[in-house]
């Protein structure tokens, strides 16, 4: 096994492009290392829906340029296929590590392969690449990003020409073709012709962010905003001075790119102390509001003051916003169908259905959401929302960011509060609480196991309350198609719900919780949340224990 890893590692190494990880890995046969080795080419970096994600780094487990080189390969000989054989690929890319390497490696297949590229001109947002796709009329899109992963990692998103993330079966067929490429030297890569582009297509991009607001509405809420070392703030800088609202005051410590992302542990604003240099610079501006974007600035974080919290500051749940946007929407007169995935909260349902609007549930992923007919606006919990689908099929943080503080304003001009508009939807339809348990793991045996162990003792009850239903989507449903996931529902009258699944974009159980606790009147909201808390904490605890986690 040993001589086969070392075979294996030589013959990457003498194909290598890329000067560093040659050097990486001349230094790992150097040493003799059976564990890195092993843990570098005993498999490959499966192509998903997802695309590619993974650490930096030599041989076929890791994101590196040869990755990369096939990755672009099998998509370019899977276009062809199709027919698109003269087609655009249009190619963006954040500021992470070896980003820019990438974009510019995919652009040379693309050429070297027949078909035209057109690379976006620096780093910019996701949701501007996204755009572009159909804007250019291209055939496919490609997103160099790891979004909101740790420094080391990288990914590879793509999208095809309807400006959607690819689903099943495009991804197993462009999978196939990546496996066929024998060697690099058997892809012709162009040393030129590609085209880079100007900044036409961004200026096409901020003039439609527009689109998303109602002329005339009030523009006054004061933001303080965070890039989280990533590309979004330029891009949110010149939105909101072309809607005329107040320029958002930066938290300066994460306003520009930087790949090393100094000052979180996880550059996710989710994740615990990552807004903590927002919330000190909310509480010396005193914004009305705080809000994020992740690093490819395709999620949107908001946090509004709460004097109860350590911070003086709250982030609202992707649930929340979700709810305030939909809520949002339906005032402003929208019509079509709200979308969202089936981790998140039920509360869009019951805001559709009380305005006369469609609801439809898919599966996780923006990729499923986007293919929705007729969508007017989509959510997913995890800070990603899509409120103008016809420009961008895909979640949008900038676009998101704008309506939040259109959204924002109004309710100043009349003294009130996100929060109170919260505490509004908790009277009209029940307090709809969310949580999730998050495990993240180095080893995804640990996942495995725990699924496994789920679907053999399935829990009986959970927070005291009976499990009176328990659905396998591995088989799918009547409305969804199969998925690695597991759907409890819970008796009595709090609606209480559970789906548990591997994160398809990180090495994370994730586990989302949800209760409906009935609300009398506005004095009942402290008792029905304190309710609320108590049950997703007991739910929390005892699907741990189940889970073995």
């Amino acid at each position: 096994m040993h001589q086969d890893l070392m075979a294996q590692a030589e013959a990457w190494l003498a194909e290598d492009p890329d000067g560093e990880t040659r050097e990486e890995l001349a230094g790992i046969l150097a040493a003799g290392d059976a564990d890195e080795l092993a843990a570098r080419f005993s498999g490959t970096l499966q192509f998903g829906t997802a695309g590619l994600r993974g650490e930096l780094g030599a041989g076929p487990m890791r994101m590196n340029r040869s990755v990369v080189i096939r990755a672009a390969a099998g998509l370019a000989a899977y276009l062809k296929e199709k027919g698109r054989r003269d087609g655009l690929v249009v190619i963006g890319y954040d500021a992470r590590y070896k980003s820019a390497d990438f974009a510019r490696d995919t652009a040379a297949v693309m050429v070297g392969a027949g078909l035209r590229a057109a690379l976006l001109p620096y780093p910019l947002p996701t949701p501007v690449l996204a755009y572009a796709i159909r804007h250019l009329g291209a055939v496919a899109g490609v997103e160099v990003t790891a979004s909101h992963n740790p420094p080391r990692d990288n990914g590879y998103k793509v999208y095809l020409g309807d400006g959607s993330q690819i689903v099943p079966p495009a991804d197993a067929e462009i999978a196939a073709q990546i496996t066929a490429v024998r060697s690099l030297a058997d892809v012709p890569r162009a040393e030129s012709g590609w085209e880079v582009l100007g900044d036409e297509v961004l200026g096409s991009y901020l003039a439609r962010t527009d689109k998303v607001l109602t002329p005339g509405t009030p523009r006054t809420a004061r933001v303080v905003y965070t890039a989280m070392h990533g590309v979004g703030k330029d891009v949110v800088l010149a939105a909101f001075a072309r809607a005329g609202f107040p320029a958002p005051v930066l938290v300066a410590e994460q306003a520009e790119p930087d790949p090393a992302f100094p000052t979180v542990a996880f550059p996710n604003p989710e994740e615990p102390g990552a807004m903590d240099l927002a919330f000190a610079k909310a509480r010396e501006a005193q914004p009305d509001i705080v809000i994020a974007n992740d690093p490819d600035a395709d999620r949107c974080a908001v946090a509004v003051p709460d004097e109860t919290a350590d911070a003086g500051w709250r982030m609202l749940r992707g649930d929340e916003v979700g709810a305030l946007l939909a809520e949002h929407l339906v005032h402003k007169g929208a019509k079509g169908v709200f979308a969202e995935s089936i981790v998140s909260s039920s509360l869009l349902g019951r805001i559709a259905a009380a305005a006369g609007l469609g609801h439809e549930e898919t599966l996780t992923g923006f990729k499923w959401i986007a293919r929705v007919e007729g969508l007017r606006y989509g959510y997913e919990e995890a800070l990603g929302y899509c409120v103008d689908p016809e420009g961008v099929r895909d979640k949008d943080g900038i676009t998101a960011a704008l309506l939040v503080a259109e959204l924002a304003s109004e309710l100043k001009e009349q003294g009130r509060t996100l929060a109170d508009l919260l505490d509004d939807l908790a009277l009209a339809h029940g307090l709809h609480a969310t949580d999730q348990l998050s495990v993240r793991v180095e080893d995804l045996t640990v996942i495995a196991d725990a699924m496994r162990r789920l679907r053999e003792v399935p829990p009986a009850k959970l927070a005291g309350l009976t499990v009176v239903s328990s659905e396998d989507l591995t088989h799918g449903t009547a409305t969804l198609p199969p998925t690695d996931g597991l759907r409890y529902y819970l008796e009595g009258e709090y609606k209480a719900r559970v789906i548990v699944r591997p994160s398809g974009t990180e090495p994370k159980l994730k586990c989302y919780l949800e209760v409906v606790v009935p609300v009398a009147d506005a004095t009942a909201l402290t008792d029905a949340r304190t309710r609320a808390t108590e049950i997703l904490t007991g739910i929390k605890r005892d699907l741990s224990a189940s889970a073995g986690i």
